[in-house]
């Protein structure tokens, strides 16, 4: 039995708001299920979240070679408190989340993949609101659509003396993404569970920017190298993730 009706389902909570026409009872079905799913996995992120962390054991699991010493997870007194945003959101019958490619210049970080965020600045009152604006400027992330739900073990970055903390958060809907040129070249909308795809994984010697050779584990994600910081808080996600017991799409 076929109908042709124009629907529009609210679940306020989460930001659900969407309109759609429905060709059959099947879509109804199929629209519900992914909603319901996608609530589902936020609620036990969550409860996961409230759980100690893995931290740096998961961490080290792909940090570059010359991670494995203590002492390069010693920060600095004087280290830069900055933040990135890890954004999960339905598509595509999954859960996705983005990565950043950064522009080539003449810096530490020139051409790498990441995630938003940015510097922590005065005016962000937290570290919080610092994942949130660096992701609203960078690739226009509406902030008023987006929750936060916790947070990954701060990871200090030596070479450049920031010390990022990974926050976690959700929106209902995938974003209508609007790139900052002069931060970002490229988004990369990647599967969540993808990400724990041991065929992504490998090792490699990578020429830093500095001019020395780093032996790496990385990530190959769409023919890009995702190493060093993204990769190690990647690692910790996936333990969250595989921790929470939830079933896949």
């Amino acid at each position: 039995m076929y109908i042709n009706v124009q629907t529009c389902t609210r679940v306020p909570e989460y930001g659900f708001e969407f309109s759609y026409t429905i060709n059959d009872f099947s879509d109804i079905y199929t629209n519900l299920r992914q909603k319901n799913m996608f609530v589902r996995f936020i609620e036990q992120i969550k409860i996961r979240l409230k759980e100690p962390l893995p931290g740096e054991d998961a961490q080290l699991l792909m940090a570059p070679s010359r991670r494995q010493f203590p002492e390069e997870f010693l920060v600095h007194p004087n280290a830069k408190k900055s933040a990135v945003l890890i954004l999960l959101f339905p598509f595509n019958n999954s859960i996705h989340t983005i990565l950043i490619q950064r522009p080539v210049y003449e810096g530490v970080h020139s051409g790498q993949v990441s995630f938003p965020g940015g510097k922590y600045e005065e005016s962000d009152l937290l570290l919080s609101f610092t994942a949130l604006r660096e992701a609203s400027e960078e690739v226009g992330i509406k902030t008023n659509t987006v929750e936060i739900i916790g947070k990954l073990t701060d990871l200090y970055i030596r070479p450049s003396n920031f010390l990022v903390s990974p926050f976690i958060a959700y929106t209902g809907q995938v974003p209508d993404f609007v790139i900052d040129n002069h931060e970002v070249q490229k988004i990369i909308s990647v599967d969540l569970f993808a990400l724990d795809n041991n065929e992504i994984r490998s090792e490699k010697t990578i020429l830093h920017s500095s001019g020395s050779k780093i032996k790496t584990p990385y990530y190959e994600i769409e023919g890009l190298t995702v190493w060093g910081a993204t990769a190690m808080i990647i690692s910790e996600l996936n333990r969250i993730v595989n921790e929470s017991k939830i079933i896949s799409f």
